[in-house]
């Protein structure tokens, strides 16, 4: 893993954290996106060499849905940058962890995403994110 690629928040209202954060880290958000297939929006900032990213639900039915019923706003994620992230996915196999998903899928940023259960990691859901070239 290079280095901690973003830090995930789950958010209630996108609009009012995104101005919220825009105070906080004196940057504007650079990038909004939709995940269809993880049913949420995303908005991205960068601070130094570090981003954040914060997320909010589109549905009833999303895992950020299902986060904020369940803890409410907060740290949701932390998200690590691979060079590979097929040959990462296999390591943590190997070393026991439980993934999330098979095969890698595309998330947001331009990245390959891959979620690492949280219960093997001491409560930390982390994703893992390859650049898409």
């Amino acid at each position: 893993m290079k280095k901690i690629e973003h830090i995930g928040i789950a958010v209630k209202d996108l609009d009012f954290s995104c101005g919220l954060y825009e105070r906080l880290l004196g940057t504007s958000c650079y990038k909004k996106e939709e995940v269809a297939s993880e049913s949420v929006n995303t908005a991205f900032f960068k601070t130094g060499e570090s981003k954040i990213e914060l997320l909010a639900a589109t549905s009833e039915n999303s895992p950020i849905a299902r986060f904020l019923d369940k803890k409410g706003e907060g740290i949701h994620h932390i998200a690590f940058e691979v060079d590979n992230i097929v040959l990462e996915m296999e390591r943590l196999k190997l070393e026991g962890f439980v993934l999330l998903n098979e095969q890698p899928k595309p998330g947001a940023d331009n990245k390959l995403v891959c979620f690492v259960h949280p219960k093997g990691i001491n409560g930390v859901l982390v994703e893992l994110c390859q650049e898409v070239k």
